[in-house]
């Protein structure tokens, strides 16, 4: 039978026990991680297993760590959301942090798109830090993505998105995360891709400011291809800021709708 060790497959003999199994192949192993799931509990080992097995505090070899930073997904997600491209349109507190997490991920093509300039007026939400003040939103998010994942192509745009350039830069992407803060881009946006661009899916936001209850954020389906995330309520105004809890949550609403839809479920 077939043991995806580690990422390599290994051919094993069918009986074989997970804790014989890494007695034979990496006894000195402190952590591991069976189809997603770290455990220490023996069990009989069956064919297409995924197994990881590392040493605290070693660094692994370069040829096997992208196996191990995903050892812990759902089995056989990662092969599909490496294949996937994905364009988040506004890098703010929702932009920001949604390319993260799809980075995380593994999605292996992002293209990122903004105008602006990280400033201190962002650091209480969005994923930046002091060190990227006054650098191109674009190229601060790209130099954190090569730290967490080496492993994707991020592609960025310094731009700003308007009906006139979406349908080119957006020409090879079907699907598209809507994160600006400005209602009247996010309108023009969402209606350009609505009515122009038939095959793309958009997760768009809206209403994630101020402390009101986690629990009213929500993802829905409001067209067959638009998506909506958030309370639909309580957009940032006078007296109502934006801050990190709400617009993370919200941000993690619209990374796990784009992840079901690279994995083929359209619904919320």
């Amino acid at each position: 039978m077939n043991i995806v060790f580690n990422g390599n497959i290994i051919y094993e003999k069918e009986g074989i026990s997970l804790i014989e199994f890494k007695e034979k192949y990496m006894a000195y192993a402190d952590v591991i991680i069976l189809n997603g799931f770290q455990t220490d509990e023996d069990c009989i080992l069956k064919n297409n297993d995924n197994v990881t097995m590392l040493k605290k505090g070693v660094m692994p070899s370069e040829d096997v760590l992208e196996s191990l930073m995903m050892s812990r997904h759902t089995p056989f997600v990662h092969e599909k959301v490496k294949k996937a491209f994905v364009a988040i349109c506004g890098l703010g507190g929702l932009g920001s942090n949604i390319a993260v997490m799809l980075a995380r991920t593994g999605v292996g093509k992002l293209l990122l798109i903004d105008f602006d300039v990280v400033e201190p007026s962002n650091l209480n939400r969005q994923s930046y830090y002091i060190k990227h003040l006054g650098m191109n939103k674009t190229d601060a998010l790209k130099m954190q993505i090569e730290e967490i994942n080496p492993y994707i192509e991020v592609i960025t745009k310094n731009v700003l998105l308007n009906e006139n350039n979406v349908g080119e830069i957006l020409k090879d992407c079907n699907i598209v995360c809507e994160a600006f803060d400005n209602p009247v881009y996010k309108a023009e946006i969402v209606n350009y891709i609505i009515e122009n661009m038939p095959n793309t899916k958009i997760i768009a936001s809206s209403g994630m400011a101020g402390y009101e209850s986690s629990n009213i954020i929500k993802t829905e389906k409001k067209f067959k291809n638009l998506y909506v995330c958030g309370d639909g309520v309580y957009e940032a105004r006078q007296g109502r800021g934006l801050m990190a809890p709400r617009v993370n949550i919200c941000a993690g609403h619209q990374a796990n709708m784009i992840l079901r839809i690279i994995l083929g479920i359209y619904e919320p």
